[in-house]
């Protein structure tokens, strides 16, 4: 249960700083007086970060008709996908500090009406320049609100935030893969409607931030230099980080290889297959890691990343067998299981990584998370689309894409264990 109770008048993130305004330095960051419950914000700011996800995920399951239609080959596929983690990337590089500067919710609104501009440009795109665009716009108000609303959650509550910003993303990704495979499945128009529903979401979401108070209570001076491209950790948590980071690459290299080739293996394994069952797929992999947050959300965070890379290991190797065998429920099994050390791993990271940040430090180390997993997820992923046009063809670098994953979640087991022993076992718990 979240804490709804609204903090008192005395405290520094409520009454006292409802009217406040900046001073010289901008240090305060003004509250408005009209403003949601703390639960509303919460469950408001949550249902952002899931959303943003979802609208990621939601042309998965439209690829293979976008590629009926304009007649591409799967390495446009690939970077179609791949452009979307580029520019995400140079969004958290230029913008993944600046809510520590100028607060969440100016940030937060910039990034909502960028991904409403995605969304049209979506649902009128007559061509793969116009789905390129709509990828880079998307990507962009992704990067721009990653770091935002994690740290605005984590601002509301440290121990329910670090939840819901491990939670948020693969159920954003499951929810976007599985709603809009029903919707082009089931429904008319299905290059248009999956993105006109998205839009009412997001102005919906906008309005939702307008009536939000800010949630950083002391924002510090320097937000333009704040733009400069930087990536940097507390110096507190980078150790921590270091050994964190393999296992992210890892379980989101298997992210990108499910984001641009799940339906392509599930239609080589199951010819008649339809979109839904491709996209399904890909909400496999992302719903059991839902699954996978909230059952190890009492263990250890080092314990949860320990777990997750066999639970990797085990799930691809499965697939593994399902391919060679041309099984697709055996496929779907593998993929259930690599699903959970997902999800696991995810969790695991940012919940030992951010205890080590102070409330002004919390963007800035989400944002670092945040392109790791999505550099991961996105070069991976192009170069396997060249694999399958110029290489041994989708099964051969299906099967070869495993075969590195499992390597890294091996390599990723050693250097938790190595780090582990240089705190001397300790971890914190949140």
């Amino acid at each position: 249960m979240l804490d709804t109770q609204v903090p008192c008048a005395d405290c520094p993130t409520a009454g006292a700083l409802a009217s406040a305004r900046p001073g010289p330095g901008g240090a305060v960051v003004a509250r408005s007086r009209r403003r949601l419950p703390d639960a509303a914000a919460f469950a408001l700011l949550l249902s952002v970060i899931v959303f943003f996800l979802a609208s990621s995920s939601a042309p998965t399951p439209l690829y293979a008709t976008y590629q009926a239609e304009w007649g591409f080959t799967p390495i446009t596929t690939t970077v179609v996908f791949g452009i979307y983690a580029v520019a995400v990337l140079a969004a958290l590089l230029v913008a993944g500090r600046l809510s520590d500067h100028v607060g969440r919710r100016p940030v937060l609104l910039g990034a909502v009406g960028l991904q409403i501009g995605a969304m049209i440009v979506f649902t009128t795109a007559a061509g793969v320049d116009e789905l390129m665009l709509a990828r880079v716009v998307q990507g962009v108000a992704t990067g721009a609100a990653a770091g935002a609303v994690g740290a605005a959650l984590l601002d509301l509550s440290a121990r329910h935030g670090t939840l819901a910003n491990a939670v948020a993303t693969p159920v954003g990704t499951a929810l976007g893969a599985l709603g809009a495979g029903v919707l082009v499945q089931y429904l008319p128009q299905p290059t248009h409607l999956v993105y006109d529903v998205l839009i009412g979401v997001f102005v919906v979401q906008a309005i939702g931030i307008l009536l939000m108070a800010e949630t950083l209570a002391t924002a510090r001076p320097g937000a333009l230099a704040s733009l400069r491209p930087r990536l940097g950790a507390p110096r507190a948590a980078r150790l921590t980080l270091l050994g964190v980071v393999p296992a992210l690459v890892a379980s989101w290299s298997l992210a990108g290889l499910y984001g641009a080739l799940g339906p392509s293996l599930v239609r080589l394994l199951a010819p008649s297959a339809g979109v839904l069952t491709g996209g399904a797929s890909l909400f496999a992999l992302a719903g059991s890691g839902a699954v996978s947050v909230y059952l190890v959300r009492s263990i250890p965070a080092r314990t949860v990343l320990l777990l997750a890379m066999p639970a990797l290991v085990a799930g691809l190797g499965i697939a593994l067998v399902a391919l060679s065998s041309g099984s697709l429920a055996l496929f779907f099994v593998g993929t259930v299981v690599a699903g959970l050390g997902f999800g696991a791993s995810f969790t695991g990271g940012i919940r030992l990584t951010v205890p080590f940040a102070a409330e002004h430090e919390r963007a800035g180390l989400l944002s670092v998370l945040y392109v790791v997993a999505y550099v991961a997820m996105g070069v991976p992923a192009v170069v396997a689309g060249f694999l399958v046009v110029d290489g041994g063809g989708l099964l051969a670098t299906a099967q070869g894409y495993a075969l590195v994953a499992i390597g890294l979640a091996v390599v990723a087991t050693v250097v938790l264990l190595v780090t582990g022993r240089s705190r001397g076992g300790r971890t914190v718990r949140v």
